[in-house]
This record gives C-alpha cells, structure tokens and sequence, in this order.
C-alpha cells in the first residue's frame, strides 16, 4: 500500500509571519542579506561562496543569458546560464560574463562597416546598447575601424540602407588606450577628455575591451556586487545528467564559478553519478548543485552524493505543469520546510551545511520573506526576472499591454528533453511546461531595490538583522482561505478597475 501523508501540503499563499519586537536598531538599511551558496563547515569556517542577496536567477532560456548575469551579478545576485543550448554557446555566454569584469566589456554589439542602419538598429533593440564598436570583421576582438554612437546618425534624415561606414566615427578620430590600461587609468581617460566610452586596442589595433562612463559610476553605485577574486562578476552555469563529461570541462574553462544539474527531478542515480564524475576529475574545487527534491530522503541522498547545494520544489512553477501531467510533487511551503529541517539535522550529524534553495511558487515578495523564514538560504526565479529588459526573451505587445514571452524548460518550445533523467535514449516525449507572457516590468535594478526592500523591511518586523536571525525568530501561521482574502484589497471598488467614474458635486 502507498505510502500517505496525513497533512496536507501547503503553498507559501497558506502562511503570514506573525511580527515579533522592533528594536530601535533594527532598521532596514543595517540588514544584511548576505547567505551561503556552497556547503562548507559552519563554525569552522567561512563559506567559500556567497551570495550578497539571496536571489538567483532559474536556469531557463527566456531567463538567463549573459546580459542578465550581468545586471544581477550587479546587484549581489547569481544567475545559471541556460543549459539547452551547445556547449560552445554556453561557455560563450560564461566567457563574456567574466571577461566583462568591472568595467572592461567584450561587446556583444559589434558591427561590421558594411552593416547598414536598419542593422544598427535591430541590435540596439535586442541588446539596449546605444553605443557599438565597428571592426573590420564584425567581431568583438577584429581590427578597430570606429564606433557607432546614437550621435551618429539622425533618423528623420537617413536611409535606413546608409552603410557604417559612411555615418560611423571612423578610428582617426577616436581617443583608445593600450589593453593593459588599468580601470582606474581608463576612468581619469574618460574624465579629463569627457568621453562616454574608451576603446583599448592591443599592438595590431585590435579591439580588446570597451569602457563606459555609466560601468564607472554603477559600480560605485552598486557595492553588493558579487566579484570574484579578480574582480570579475561571479557566474553559474545549468548542466544536465548526459553530456556534462563534455560540458563541464568547457564551463570551467569559460570561467563558470559553479554549477547546478537542472533537471525536473533529482532524486535519481543519475544525478548521483553526474556529482560523482566532477568530484572525480576536479574534487572539491569545483562547486556543483543538485535537484530539485520535495522530502527529507530526497535532501540526503543529494548531500550525501557530495552536493554543493540543494534545490527544493516540484511542480510549483508558474509555466510548469508536472504535477497536472504526472501527478508528482509537492506544495512548495511544506516541501521546504521538511527539506530545511533535513538540511539541519544533516549539519548537527556531520558538521557541514549544505544550503538549500526554493525553486518554484513564488508568485508575490513577500513569498520570498516566506521561504527565507522557512528555512531556504536562497531562491531561485524564472518568472520574476523573465519580466525585465535584462532577460533574454523578446517584448511584444498583447492586447495592447507589453508583455513578454517566457516559456518553460519543459515546454515544446524548449524541447530540453535532455534534462528528464530517465536513462537509455528517448524517442518519446511529453510536455511538462507551458508557452506563455508575463507582464512586461522593465530595468532589474529598479524592480529588484523594491523587492529587497520590503525583504528588509519585514525581516525589521520579526526583529531580525540577518537571515539566520530572521530563521531563528520567525513566527508562521497557517491562514484560512477567508484570511488571503481579507489580506488584500476586499469590499471596496479599486479606482484603476473602475473605468466609468464622473465626479457629483
């Protein structure tokens, strides 16, 4: 007879935070968010990986690219660059977060002089960058020809046919620095002669990097950032249970800092032998998660495999549709609560704490002040960062509102079918995701400084500084289905959904 759970299981939607004492010092701006990545032997040690917010971005196509592990590297944050895709474009995308190092961007807006401006154009939309280098072979480290700036051309009076070369400013004209100009060099450039950007050109005049003015001023603006011991922007990578003897080893030459197996189920041998592989050929010096599990069996058998962290949840995804297609998972709320409990009695047993991270079901904010208090050191979000200008899915306009696309990795539009570990090849499949749009939100910068505002902000309510503080004081209530309805707007009419208003004096 099968195995029942008496209790159900539950959503982050079923749970308020009951407020604990404020003290006078417990104030947003003193809270820090900071939180393990990696295992390692708390008390004895410091993490060896960290993340300055506690917020990563899923491993999904229309999630994580380049671009957005950027903007969320900036921010304190990790992103997982995608995985269904070739190896080579993979590591590419690694390689370009890490030689973006702290102001020394490798372009990925390159023009070629015979473009025209109509190309010009198209890349700006997809990249957002409005200043590009040109090079003799349209490649990012070609021979330097000129940039392309929006000063450059005026659109009410050109063709859109008109060739680079004939409205870039061509290189004789340009101010460049040798490649082995230093940051802070660059920087005093870019000052005393008042630029926006500075080409550095190696012997041959080859384009090396580009410096911006705005790279200069964001990263003093942005002190969380996550940067590695060179200054380089911190990156993972997502890889999957059959090709990683071939992926990994290119993802660790691009420079991938960690890993995790994306993988719609983890509790299999399969996962076992893919963390079993990399501790054999690179030990412990290269960091590699595991998942997603839903139970207290699931979590050790991971940590026990040698995972570097867990990742919790099935099923609970706004685009994924595993549970109405197979029956299998679990409410995210309940799932990481009993993996959080694991993870601790794990750490009392052994001394090493292996960090968990909530996948799936948070739909609102204060889901992730859920998760956080139920014991994830971290999350990880398709749907929140699919809706910024950073991911990498196009914008379009749906019933007259901007949205934009965001598909799972189980959908047919993904076809990654390479991430079911059911062993042999396989000539059938089937769908455990959806195709869909997700309200356009614009910049991460903007929507992420609200979200971990109000994490602050209720941390400050349970009097708690700190994520294991926030941990150790939170108090959970389960609410009724009547309380989620008193706690929102209720029994008034909302002014935005009440179009035919007229004032009576």
């Amino acid at each position: 007879m099968a195995f029942y759970y008496e209790e159900p299981s539950r959503t982050f939607n079923e749970y308020l935070l009951v407020p604990g004492h404020t003290p006078a010092s417990c104030i947003p701006t003193k809270v820090s968010l900071k939180t393990p990545l990696v295992r390692y032997r708390k008390g004895e040690e410091e993490c060896p990986l960290s993340l300055n917010i506690p917020m990563v971005s899923a491993i999904m196509a229309a999630v994580s690219d380049d671009r957005m592990a950027v903007a969320l590297a900036t921010e304190g944050g990790l992103s997982f660059i995608y995985g269904n895709q070739t190896i080579e474009d993979q590591a590419a995308m690694v390689s370009r977060v890490k030689q973006h190092k702290a102001g020394f961007v490798v372009s990925d807006a390159t023009l070629s002089p015979d473009m025209t401006l109509d190309q010009v154009l198209e890349l700006k939309e997809a990249t957002g960058h409005s200043t590009m280098p040109v090079t003799d072979d349209g490649e990012p480290h070609g021979k330097l020809l000129g940039v392309v700036t929006e000063r450059d051309y005026r659109l009410s009076r050109m063709s859109l046919d008109a060739k680079v070369v004939d409205f870039m400013t061509p290189r004789e004209k340009l101010i460049v620095a040798p490649a082995e100009t230093s940051l802070k060099e660059a920087n005093d450039i870019i000052w005393e002669h008042k630029l926006n950007s500075l080409p550095l050109v190696d012997a041959e005049d080859r384009l090396v990097y580009m410096t911006f003015r705005k790279d200069y001023d964001s990263h003093k603006d942005n002190p969380l950032e996550m940067l590695d011991a060179e200054k380089r922007y911190i990156v993972g990578a997502g890889i999957n249970s059959r090709d990683y003897a071939e992926r990994v080893p290119a993802l660790v030459e691009a420079g991938a800092d960690v890993l995790c197996i994306d993988s719609s189920e983890g509790f299999s041998d399969w996962q076992k032998m893919t963390i079993e592989w990399v501790r054999e050929h690179y030990g412990n010096d290269v960091k590699i998660g595991a998942g997603n599990v839903v139970d207290r069996e699931g979590f050790r058998f991971l940590a026990e495999a040698g995972a570097d962290f867990v990742k919790v949840g099935i099923g609970g995804g706004s685009i994924c549709i595993t549970r109405e297609t197979k029956g299998i998972g679990r409410g995210q709320a309940t799932a990481t609560i009993e993996v959080a409990k694991a993870r601790d009695e794990y750490f009392e047993e052994t001394g090493i704490y292996v960090p968990i991270c909530s996948d799936g079901g948070i739909v609102y904010d204060h889901h992730i002040s859920l998760a956080l208090a139920m014991g994830s050191d971290f999350v990880m979000l398709g749907r929140y960062f699919a809706r910024f200008d950073e991911s990498p899915s196009s914008k379009v306009v749906v019933n007259g509102t901007y949205m934009k696309e965001y598909w799972g990795e189980g959908s047919a539009r993904a076809r990654n079918w390479g991430r079911y570990d059911l062993g042999g090849k396989k000539s059938l499949s089937f769908e455990e995701g959806v195709d869909s749009y997700v309200p356009y939100a614009g910049s991460l910068k903007d929507n992420i400084a609200v979200t971990l505002l109000k994490i602050r902000s209720t941390m400050c309510n349970c009097g708690a500084l700190t994520i294991p503080e926030f941990r150790d004081k939170a108090k959970l209530t389960v609410v009724s289905s009547t309380s989620i309805v008193e706690g929102g707007a209720h029994d008034v009419l909302l002014k935005d959904k009440t179009p035919y208003v007229s004032k009576v004096r």
